[in-house]
């Protein structure tokens, strides 16, 4: 019995540090209260879901916030995963990524990561209009797992944080600049080499 326990709080000790919580459990409060979205699909079905889930949360979405949420690329791709007899019929996996940036002020970086979410479905040779439709859905439910994915990261990231993520950012750009101002020194005060001679015979 004991160990049994300890393997529980073992498990949820490491799902706990991969950012994972259980439903009801934790806080559903964003530390943003105010925060910019872009993507590079600014119309997109992704960006629009993830605007109205902020916008439920309390989450002023406008142009300017403090910081920026950046969706930089969306890819969906789809494999075959198993084959059925007489290829009539296959089992395939549809899977999106989301890559995505948060900055903070001066648009500096804080972070920089990626989600993904896959699904499997059987696709009918013998039905396609029903395999096709299935398909669709299943490309929409991925979709909103993505946002509540997204929705679950942004809960985690706590105001000290977002503090501590802008302070290493603001000086990884400070030793940026001093390293170009050095560079940028040492090149002015290097003596340019004239061309060199050939003495005439």
């Amino acid at each position: 019995m004991i160990k049994r326990n300890l393997l529980v709080i073992g498990l949820a000790a490491a799902l706990g540090a991969c950012g994972f919580q259980l439903r009801g459990t934790g806080t559903n409060e964003l530390a943003f209260k105010e925060l910019d979205l872009g993507a590079r699909n600014a119309y997109g079905d992704t960006v629009k879901q993830l605007r109205q889930s902020l916008q439920s949360s309390g989450v002023k979405v406008y142009s300017g916030a403090p910081y920026k949420l950046v969706l930089t690329n969306e890819q969906e791709s789809q494999r075959a995963a198993t084959y059925t007899g007489g290829s009539r019929s296959a089992e395939y996996e549809l899977t999106t990524v989301l890559n995505y940036v948060v900055q903070g002020h001066n648009d500096t970086v804080l972070l920089e990561d990626k989600l993904e979410v896959r699904k499997d479905y059987v696709y009918d040779g013998n039905n396609i209009a029903g395999s096709t439709q299935e398909s669709g859905q299943i490309r929409k439910e991925l979709r909103r797992e993505l946002v509540q994915g997204m929705m679950v990261r942004l809960q985690q990231l706590t105001p000290a944080q977002l503090a501590d993520l802008q302070q290493k950012a603001d000086e990884r750009a400070r030793a940026e600049a001093e390293a170009l101002r050095e560079a940028q020194r040492v090149q002015d005060n290097t003596p340019q080499q004239s061309p060199m001679e050939v003495p005439a015979n």
